[in-house]
């Protein structure tokens, strides 16, 4: 891991341990998700609870006593998860009784723990797909206030231009300016409690302040003109080529006057085939470190792993999490 990448961990993992939050982790029978338990309760890092059977009780019992097992079978709460769900999609709940059997999945019972106050954030997706994780989320914790889309960024970890957040990479595929201004509000509301400084926003396209024109240009306008008008107090600007967003010379050339003077920190694509392909050429060809995607837009913090996610990986996912939950 470059310098950058490391400190940037050192300093998520320092801010998290500061916060010392209740995590859920949602798939306590995976073995790497029971050790990054025991590394986040060794570290102090959150007072965590693994949601799993009873093989997962007894291991616990026997190597990890500081982390707590919910067993959804038995698990007082149930009950309680039960009734949220009926609650909020009605619709869903069929035969009498069949909110409890719904509310026994790991991942709903986990989010519906969050939901409830019970823990801060829910970490699942180890083996779970992305698809099921979002289900979940949005059956028991719905979107921010404000915010009607859920999405998600990466924080990418560069030399050059230290971390940078790229929205949306990984969720929704075409979005409206509507949709863009939501995405671009719910990372710059994410940066300020994952990085800690302050979000600058800049709305990308092919072209520059008027350069050229079409449907997509006018889209990052309108989101722009949006999203000004959610968040009055964040610098933004658009529509900007990458250049003129994060390089001070460029810009004064292509976007005289701009209020980031090249020197974004939040960048948002017109669509997820641009996000996805930059974030990946950032990560290979710019040796970036991508961490990500992280879900953003949500009530509460519901976050989404990799199925090839490693310990360390879960580590970090689960302390970014926390930090989501700072605010809300």
């Amino acid at each position: 891991m470059t310098a950058p990448g490391a400190a940037f961990l050192q300093d998520t993992l320092r801010r998290a341990r500061q916060r010392r939050g209740r995590l859920v982790l949602s798939e306590g029978d995976d073995p790497r998700v029971r050790n990054a338990a025991q590394v986040l309760a060794a570290d102090a890092v959150a007072e965590v609870a693994l949601v799993g059977g009873e093989d997962t009780a007894r291991w616990a019992d026997a190597a990890a006593p500081g982390v707590r097992v919910r067993v959804p079978s038995r698990d007082p709460s149930l009950e309680a998860v039960a009734a949220l769900l009926a609650r909020r999609r009605p619709d869903r709940i069929g035969a009498p009784g069949a909110a409890r059997g719904l509310a026994a999945d790991p991942l709903r019972f986990a989010a519906g723990l969050v939901a409830l106050g019970e823990a801060d954030a829910t970490v699942g997706g180890a083996a779970a797909t992305t698809a099921d994780v979002l289900r979940a989320a949005l059956w028991t914790l719905g979107p921010a206030p404000g915010i009607s889309t859920v999405s998600s960024s990466f924080y990418m970890v560069t030399d050059a231009h230290g971390v940078l957040t790229f929205a949306d990479c990984g969720v929704v595929q075409y979005p409206t300016a509507g949709q863009l201004a939501d995405i671009a509000l719910a990372a710059a509301r994410d940066r300020v409690r994952i990085v800690g400084d302050a979000p600058r926003v800049a709305f990308l396209s092919h072209a520059t302040r008027g350069s050229a024109d079409g449907p997509s240009v006018q889209r990052m306008r309108e989101a722009l003109a949006r999203f000004r008008l959610a968040a009055p107090d964040v610098p933004a600007d658009g529509e900007l080529q990458a250049d003129a967003a994060l390089v001070p010379e460029i810009a004064e050339r292509k976007a005289p006057g701009s209020a980031l003077g090249g020197r974004a920190n939040v960048l948002i694509f017109p669509d997820l085939d641009s996000g996805n392909i930059a974030y990946k050429l950032v990560q290979r060809l710019g040796r970036a470190i991508a961490l990500g995607p992280i879900v953003q837009g949500l009530a509460k913090p519901c976050c989404d792993l990799s199925r090839g996610a490693t310990t360390d990986d879960i580590v970090l996912v689960s302390a970014i999490a926390l930090l989501q939950a700072e605010t809300q």
